[in-house]
């Protein structure tokens, strides 16, 4: 009787034992996936003040870092870049097995990332951007921005002033578009050197050159379009082809083309020229008038996709 006592209390500690073996295992287990996760946490975007909340038909705003598709990928590009950030980290989904291969395809396609830097706030635009990313599916974004702080200060204390001094308060979105696309093309002169010769003198591809030192380029008129409309909060974007950049306007319930680059067109006398050749037109239109220079990608510009 008392072997079989024995026995019986052998077996209930292995029963026992075994049961809380599965429980330790299964703890182990849960506890390492954890250390695991959380060793894996996405940074915290910060937008700064001239961050915007805008999505398109393209790209959109996420608050998913942890991406799951290429189209995923993208809108954390588009996210982290307009949010003004300098770096930023964020990690594949385990799920998504080809992550790696389509962020190498995402930063290293200079055409797509300059299409995404069409879509955000001037001032946070990118000069310069670079990728890291390691087996592990960590993916960190590097941004060097085209505009300094000091040039921010300086073109806000500009572009108030040019609004103060030109801008009503009972001005339709219209009367205000044409008061400063008259505005910057009667102050501002292309750059010709830079566009010909090569020479540059000015920062004229930027609104800095075109509105603080006088001198433009495409993306310098463009850019600084775009300002005042972020200002006025009227819904923009820019569009680039292979070789131009413009501005987008959506107005009266539609999309259309605003190009003040071809609006100040250079003559041979040095003579200033106002024109609206280029001035709030559909993309028929604009096609019809040039197709070289402002033939552009309709699938990524899908608002201006023709009908």
């Amino acid at each position: 009787m008392k072997k079989f006592v024995v026995v019986l209390l052998l077996l209930c500690i292995l029963g026992i034992s075994y049961v809380f073996r599965n429980q330790i295992s299964d703890f182990l287990v849960t506890t390492i996936d954890k250390i695991n996760s959380n060793s894996k946490k996405a940074d915290i975007l910060n937008n700064n003040e001239y961050a915007s909340n805008n999505n398109y038909k393209f790209i959109s705003l996420t608050d998913n870092f942890y991406p799951k598709n290429i189209q995923d990928v993208k809108n954390i590009y588009y996210t982290v870049i307009q949010s003004g950030m300098e770096k930023f980290t964020f990690y594949c989904d385990k799920s998504y097995d080809n992550c790696l291969n389509d962020v190498d395809y995402v930063s290293n396609n200079q055409k797509l990332l300059s299409y995404i830097n069409d879509f955000v706030p001037v001032y946070n635009s990118f000069k310069n951007i670079e990728t890291e990313f390691d087996d592990r599916g960590k993916i960190t974004i590097n941004l060097l921005h085209t505009y300094t702080s000091d040039d921010i200060d300086i073109l806000n204390l500009k572009i108030d002033k040019i609004i103060n001094e030109n801008i009503k308060d009972n001005m339709s979105n219209e009367e205000k578009i044409k008061t400063i696309h008259d505005y910057i093309i009667n102050n501002a002169k292309y750059d010709v050197d830079r566009s010909d010769n090569k020479v540059t003198t000015y920062h004229s591809d930027t609104a800095y050159g075109t509105l603080i030192e006088g001198f433009g380029i495409c993306g310098g008129y463009a850019d600084s379009m775009k300002l005042f409309l972020d200002r006025f909060g009227i819904p923009n974007f820019k569009v680039s082809s292979e070789n131009h950049i413009w501005n987008a306007v959506y107005l009266n319930d539609k999309w259309v083309h605003l190009d003040l680059t071809w609006d100040d067109p250079v003559n041979k006398n040095g003579e200033d020229i106002l024109e609206y050749t280029y001035y709030l037109i559909s993309t028929d239109e604009l096609l019809e008038l040039e197709k070289d220079q402002h033939s552009f990608d309709q699938e990524t510009f899908l608002e201006l996709k023709e009908n």
